[in-house]
């Protein structure tokens, strides 16, 4: 997982990702989207393949560059723990919910929202 985050670091690698997203792209391809030098676009795709996120493969002259979402599990996993509601929020929720249960009873009880509201 720390490989992962750590490639996806760098806005380049994060942009090159996004690019193989809809199929695989030629080393070439890939470079000459990008303003810096193909060495160094061969180093981003070096930093990718070596965690996982991208496959290549060379078909005569040409490396051809694939995305692979495998690796992307553990880190989407980790981070969804901060997305989740906490023990808590269910609490709160569930409170809520029941607060607007018993307001809707006493309404229904006596006919007078605004008499109930007022001895809530």
């Amino acid at each position: 997982m720390d490989e992962v985050a750590e490639a996806i670091a760098d806005p380049i690698r994060r942009d090159i990702l996004e690019m193989l997203r809809d199929g695989r792209l030629s080393a070439g391809d890939i470079a000459a989207r990008f303003p810096v030098s193909r060495p160094a676009v061969s180093r981003h795709l070096r930093v990718l393949r070596q965690a996982g996120l991208v496959r290549d493969e060379v078909v005569g002259r040409q490396r051809f560059y694939r995305l692979e979402t495998e690796p992307f599990t553990a880190l989407v996993e980790w981070l969804a723990r901060f997305d989740r509601p906490r023990g808590w929020e269910h609490r709160l929720d569930a409170l809520e919910t029941e607060v607007y249960r018993t307001r809707r009873e006493r309404r229904g009880r006596t006919g007078h929202p605004a008499e109930e509201e007022r001895t809530a």
